[in-house]
């Protein structure tokens, strides 16, 4: 008994240690800008939501406009990987035809390939194309199972269903596609919720692609529209705002999470069947 509840208070006290930078973002972000840097304490007493208005407030280009771009973003990867990283892993799953092995041997050492390593080709890639400055950089190569972990981790999970409801299913007339559309998407629907989940989670987030491609003022992605804000900033008397705005770009991917770790839980301790 005294074993386990030390064990439940190191628990406890890891997860104090790993959300206080959160808590105390979230705190700071209702402080006055002056009390922020002065304040020792995680407290005040003096709370404000003067932080938020400036950030909502009238501005050039409004904050509603960063999410929207975000939101197009992030939800165009989301669609496209969850599209075409299934089909692919169906394929390599369950079809056979020539070249399947090396193929998907060369998909997987795709992984291993630094992003910096193909950056100055596919930029060239969409300059020629005339796609520099829109979002089809961040969003096309999505429709084109590009992310080969996606299609591994549903490879992984295609293989654990029984080839049973397969030839079932073809004894009945059906053919691939129709097996794919009415027998394996719905048993790996928790497989594609984690897709989806890490998709928009690393989209979301992404600072360094939409960096490269995006350098017009109302195109800006909230990862982008952030920094740009950080960069405007002077004084130390902007940093409630600063820490406003940082709030709320995450707060989209918790409540997306939130919404859907369960079929995370699901999609590890089950093999997609139901009983």
């Amino acid at each position: 008994m005294t074993r386990r509840a030390v064990w439940h208070v190191v628990v406890v006290a890891a997860l104090a240690v790993m959300l206080y930078p959160i808590l105390w973002l979230l705190v700071s972000s209702f402080k006055p800008s002056e009390q922020i840097a002065s304040s020792v304490g995680l407290w005040s007493r003096a709370f404000t939501l003067d932080n938020y208005g400036a950030v909502l407030g009238p501005a050039e280009t409004p904050v509603w406009r960063y999410f929207l771009n975000s939101t197009i973003v992030a939800g165009g990867g989301v669609v496209g990987n969850v599209v075409t990283c299934s089909l692919a892993a169906y394929a390599f799953a369950r079809l056979r035809f020539r070249m399947r092995t090396p193929l998907f041997a060369f998909m997987l050492a795709t992984i291993m390939l630094p992003q910096h390593v193909v950056l100055i080709p596919q930029y060239t890639i969409f300059q020629q194309l005339g796609m520099v400055d829109t979002f089809w950089p961040l969003v096309l190569p999505k429709f084109l199972a590009t992310d080969a972990f996606f299609v591994f981790l549903l490879v992984q999970f295609i293989r654990q269903l029984p080839r049973e409801l397969d030839e079932a299913a073809r004894i009945d007339g059906c053919g691939p596609i129709r097996i794919f559309g009415h027998v394996t998407l719905p048993l790996i629907k928790p497989a594609l919720i984690t897709t989806a989940i890490f998709t928009f989670i690393w989209t979301w987030n992404d600072f360094f692609t939409q960096l490269i491609y995006l350098s017009s003022p109302d195109r800006l992605t909230l990862p982008l529209a952030l920094r740009m804000f950080v960069d405007l900033q002077e004084s130390a008397a902007s940093f409630g705002p600063m820490f406003a705005l940082s709030v709320l770009s995450l707060l989209p991917i918790v409540l997306f999470f939130a919404a859907f770790q369960r079929f995370i839980t699901e999609g590890v301790a089950t093999t997609g069947l139901k009983g």
